[in-house]
């Protein structure tokens, strides 16, 4: 399965999108409008900085062989407004779990909205666990996971990311 819905979002491998479910399938262009400085800013060094088309087209090239990349979008405007990454940390069903939304979709419920629909799908699929990193100083980020039933690891002091996890045996 390489899609699922929320109420507001359809979130999709992002190769998979059909015209009529994103109309611009315009993904160079998705990826620069949602990877900028302050949406970067947490990430590592190397997502960080203003992309050109150049650097969104390499980035795309680079998550497809990596990660599952999905785009999120929401669905009565049909615009991108965010990525969900994960990437199988093992055989037995646990995945590791990014996402980004873009600036000007922060503060409007959907980052739970995502987290939450995503918890639903991993149950659906049976994926055994999900875990994400937050840095420290990104309380929003930990507010949504802990909101979705993620509990906090243990506390390593010299790392500035804590992860949360999920358990669904």
């Amino acid at each position: 399965m390489t899609r699922f819905e929320t109420e507001r979002l359809l979130i999709a491998e992002w190769h998979t999108l059909q015209k009529e479910q994103w109309p611009s399938l315009d993904l160079a262009g998705a990826v620069q409008e949602i990877l900028t400085p302050s949406v970067t800013a947490c990430l590592p060094s190397s997502w960080q900085g203003k992309y050109s088309r150049e650097r969104a087209d390499q980035w795309i090239h680079d998550r497809d062989g990596e990660d599952a990349t999905w785009l999120v979008v929401e669905k009565t405007a049909q615009e991108a407004v965010g990525l969900l990454i994960l990437s199988g940390t093992d055989e037995y069903g646990h995945l590791r779990l990014g996402y980004l939304l873009k600036e000007s979709a922060w503060g409007n419920g959907y980052a739970s909205e995502l987290v939450s629909g995503l918890v639903d799908w991993c149950r659906e699929n049976r994926i055994r666990s999900l875990t994400g990193g937050v840095v420290k100083t990104n309380t929003a980020s930990a507010r949504v996971l802990e909101k979705c039933g993620f509990k906090p690891g243990p506390d390593n002091a010299a790392d500035n990311e804590q992860m949360y996890s999920i358990e669904f045996v």
